[in-house]
């Protein structure tokens, strides 16, 4: 089964090494750069698919905005988005997050976000538990990667896998 590795706002600020922002993580779960690299690249040899959320797009750019000496990260990021656009290997296409931003589901995100910011669960993260969800119907295992224990709490379960029968007895 082929994998999605979908990057959180605070991991990616991490991996990209956005200045202010080099760790992560409560004291018993720290994420720096060389964690975050080591993940990622492991899973690249795996061959999982990267997806970079659209509100992870616009979150992460506000950090990098208002960080200095921030053009070097500002172009990192662009870098991505470009390859995402363009489906570049490994990064999924932006375009498969379109289905989120249609007039049906703005609905549907607008409806449940009075509960989760009940539950101090930000839009962006709500997109992304949509999208988790988006690409496991599609028969993908997704995983978050994330620092957010509450938003990987929200990661889609596994499907099951089938079970091979044989309706053959052995002689």
């Amino acid at each position: 089964m082929r994998k999605v590795l979908i990057i959180d706002t605070s991991l990616l600020c991490v991996w990209l090494q956005v200045p202010g922002m080099e760790t992560v993580g409560s004291d018993d779960d720290k994420w720096d750069f060389q964690r975050v690299d080591e993940k990622i690249q492991l899973e690249i040899e795996q061959s999982t698919v990267l997806v970079l959320p659209l509100a992870v797009v616009v979150e992460i750019s506000n950090h990098i905005a208002q960080a200095k000496n921030n053009y070097d990260v500002a172009q990192k990021l662009a870098e991505i988005m470009t390859k995402a656009t363009d489906e570049t290997s490994p990064w999924a296409a932006f375009s498969e997050q379109i289905i989120l931003w249609e007039a049906d589901k703005l609905k549907n995100l607008a409806a449940q976000f009075p509960g989760w910011a009940t539950q101090k669960t930000s839009m962006g993260d709500g997109s992304m538990v949509i999208l988790g969800q988006h690409y496991q119907e599609k028969g993908f295992c997704v995983e978050f990667l994330t620092a957010d224990k509450g938003l990987k709490a929200q990661e889609p379960s596994p499907l099951p896998q089938p079970t091979i029968r044989s309706n053959q007895k052995r002689k």
